[in-house]
């Protein structure tokens, strides 16, 4: 068991953010069959089809079941994180700094990875499996963030860490973090916990309490279990009314990344007549375009997102 001591002051100093780059190791750790079984599987099936002919493998070493090397997924210092900031804090880590780490995790057989190899395959992996879906898990991240805030705003720590997840319980001024093989009692030394909800760390809770970076929990986010159920979007009538029938259609079906042919086959029109209404809504930042070998899958953007819920 992980026992965190709190003080007045960390308690101020609690903070929330979200991490692209966690998001990218705890999806591994998925495709790996460690985590999210049940819940996760559509998602799965999709992703693993989106890396066929891609050899990520070098990611794949550097993410074990039981301990993550902080170099991976270092805790954001930024409330909302964009991948290219945290890639970049990747490659500018120290080659014995990585070594380091590397050495001292059991699980990792493999020698340590070269920093700007190991950001470049993240990108890749990135843009094929997470890219075209972060959207969906955005909203989901930023749901459950408002949520916690709120629990911590009308009722402190306590109503904060009451519902985080069942191996995470709050007594008195401390955090008790079950753990299979750690067991240890630290204080939070003035630096206050971050607490980073994730979409793909369910069942599990993930910790840092090393000195060096800022005490950390990485938790399920809620209602993850409902992140890949199929939801009935029906346009309202101002959408339509501002971008036609058809475009409006075709933002309501992209609730999971398609291709021009399926989008076609779904609401009827020419796989030609759909290509040119993803290119309008493309050019106005409704829809992205993500490669899957010889294929182009389209996803709504955020902001799709937003319009579709108005």
């Amino acid at each position: 068991m992980i026992e965190l001591s709190f003080t007045a002051a960390d308690v101020a100093y609690t903070r929330f953010a979200f991490s692209p780059l966690w998001e990218v190791a705890a999806s591994v750790l998925v495709l790996k069959g460690e985590l999210g079984q049940g819940i996760q599987d559509r998602w799965t099936t999709q992703a693993l089809d989106r890396l066929r002919g891609f050899d990520w493998r070098l990611l794949a070493d550097v993410v074990p079941a039981r301990v993550i090397p902080s170099f991976v997924c270092p805790p954001p210092t930024a409330p909302l994180p964009d991948l290219d900031g945290e890639l970049a804090a990747l490659r500018a880590t120290p080659a014995d700094e990585i070594a380091r780490q590397v050495a001292v995790v059991p699980d990792i057989t493999t020698p340590p990875p070269d920093a700007g190899a190991l950001a470049d395959v993240i990108a890749e992996y990135w843009d094929r499996v997470l890219a075209p879906f972060w959207p969906r898990v955005h909203r989901l991240l930023e749901a459950d963030l408002l949520y916690r805030a709120r629990r911590l705003t009308t009722g402190g720590a306590s109503a904060l860490f009451a519902d985080l997840n069942p191996a995470v319980r709050w007594r008195d001024d401390r955090l008790l973090l079950d753990h299979p093989s750690v067991s240890t009692r630290r204080g939070l030394r003035g630096k206050g916990l971050l607490l980073v909800p994730s979409a793909f760390t369910w069942p599990r809770v993930f910790s840092i309490s090393s000195p060096g970076w800022q005490p950390t929990v990485r938790y399920p986010a809620r209602g993850v279990a409902e992140l890949w159920v199929d939801r009935t979007v029906t346009p309202s009538a101002a959408l339509v009314g501002v971008l036609g029938v058809s475009r409006a259609r075709l933002l309501a079906e992209l609730d999971h990344p398609a291709s021009t042919t399926d989008l076609a086959g779904r609401i009827g029109l020419t796989p030609g007549g759909v290509s040119q209404h993803l290119t309008a809504l493309k050019a106005a930042g409704l829809v992205s375009a993500h490669r899957v070998g010889r294929q182009v899958h389209y996803a709504r953007t955020a902001v799709a997102e937003s319009l579709l819920q108005t």
